[in-house]
């Protein structure tokens, strides 16, 4: 192709996704790597982009906690994270040096929520969610069209939940315990019931508990955020049923009010990703799109 490419690299706990090409589906090159040691997983991801020809710019979409304070020195590292290693990489500074090209970094949730609202289930809508289930939960929050961030970013995972009369599991978040993630996240569900999530897609008992907790965490971000839509991603979210049983418990847990945002009003007020399990990706080629305007 004579026109240049953009590259999107989706860090993720257990594997880097890294593609070359166009949002949202135009992409001519595609790796995945084993998420090990800074050194050798950031250094294979740059390795291949080298190989695929002229870069024009490049988006990461990184599990976190990420620095996004622009003014910080330690703008677009990882910061206290529970992977081990990884605390304090300067991903992007890391992804900078190498490639010599402009480069653009946010939370992995935050490059899926801006990737569905350009391509999936949340165009038209201004104020949206996305939130990923799967090894851990997260959300992007999306307000007047841009991206929020405040001081760091939304940490939605750790919104706290009360545990479900007959759950006497304690969480698996090695911070907060009982928090959405410790009680929902695929961590918990393998420690709750002896087995991880894609092995107890079959007993209703998990799945119904898994959307009683979900429907808490969401029930909490409704009533802060107000937005006009919530989109789930990530792999829990595609557990058939799953949506379902989410949505009835959401409307119980809100019992009414407000009455301007209920499931039963608006079914669609929940729903799953539009881009399915790209999301992430396409929001890495995306912000490859917008680190190439603004440098130029």
């Amino acid at each position: 192709m004579s026109e240049r490419l953009l590259a999107g690299i989706e860090a993720g706990g257990t594997k880097f996704r890294v593609a070359v090409g166009r949002p949202p589906h135009s992409i001519s090159a595609e790796t995945t790597i084993t998420t090990t040691t800074p050194e050798e997983t950031i250094g294979a991801a740059v390795d291949f982009l080298r190989t695929v020809g002229a870069l024009a710019g490049a988006g990461i979409a990184s599990f976190g906690p990420l620095d996004l304070d622009p003014d910080s020195p330690a703008y677009g590292s990882i910061t206290a994270t529970p992977k081990p290693g990884w605390s304090n990489v300067d991903l992007l500074g890391t992804v900078a040096r190498a490639l010599q090209i402009p480069v653009a970094i946010d939370v992995d949730v935050g490059g899926a929520v801006l990737a569905e609202s350009r391509w999936g289930e949340g165009r038209g809508v201004r104020d949206l969610v996305y939130i990923t289930l799967g090894t851990g939960i997260g959300g992007g929050l999306m307000v007047d069209g841009r991206i929020h961030h405040g001081h760091g970013h939304p940490e939605m995972g750790h919104v706290p939940v009360a545990p479900e009369p007959d759950d006497a599991f304690e969480g698996a978040c090695p911070f907060h315990g009982a928090c959405l993630e410790g009680m929902a996240a695929g961590p918990a569900i393998a420690a709750r019931w002896g087995s991880p999530a894609d092995e107890l897609a079959d007993r209703a008992e998990v799945w119904d508990l898994e959307a009683r907790y979900l429907a808490q965490g969401i029930r909490a971000i409704t009533y802060v955020v107000a937005p006009s839509r919530i989109i789930l991603g990530g792999g829990i979210s595609q557990v058939p049923g799953l949506l379902d049983r989410i949505r009835i418990h959401l409307a119980a847990a809100l019992n009414g009010y407000p009455a301007s945002a209920l499931p039963e009003t608006d079914p669609g007020y929940v729903r799953l990703a539009g881009l399915g399990q790209d999301a992430g990706l396409v929001g890495a080629l995306t912000l490859a799109g917008m680190a190439l305007e603004k440098g130029g």
